[in-house]
């Protein structure tokens, strides 16, 4: 890649789940992470690192262990850490901040979904076109 005409962009989203199960966290960090590579045309190879969030009532099971499953998401630097406890936040949610090389000039789409969308209204695009549109 030629690096100047790439740039290193932040990528924030957030999901929610129903219910603090392995299952739950696996689906919803899966169906976060297509958005995320789909929307963003974004090849795994090409993210540095991500860290994932949760609130303090999920534990089931670690987002980033999930995300390293992932097709060419073993070579990327994961972390996951608990999100901030504040009285009456969104409770059930999973949040991440990827870094990663984009080409310049690309419009960043920030996946919010499920619950989520009530977080970043302004980002949430995921009502407008469905995922399974964009293949």
């Amino acid at each position: 890649m030629e690096t100047d005409s790439w740039r290193i962009q932040a990528i924030r989203g957030a999901t929610t789940i129903a219910e603090n199960s392995e299952s739950a966290i696996r689906d919803a960090v899966d169906e976060l992470l297509e958005a995320l590579e789909t929307r963003n045309q974004l090849d795994p190879a090409n993210i540095i690192s991500a860290t994932f969030s949760a609130t303090r009532d999920i534990d089931a099971t670690f987002p980033a262990a999930i995300a390293r499953t992932r097709p060419s998401w073993d070579s990327v630097a994961l972390l996951d850490v608990q999100q901030m406890h504040v009285e009456g936040s969104l409770p059930l949610c999973i949040r991440f901040l990827i870094h990663a090389y984009l080409p310049l000039h690309t419009e960043v789409y920030h996946p919010y979904l499920r619950g989520a969308q009530t977080l970043r209204p302004d980002w949430c695009r995921s009502a407008l076109t469905p995922v399974a549109a964009l293949d």
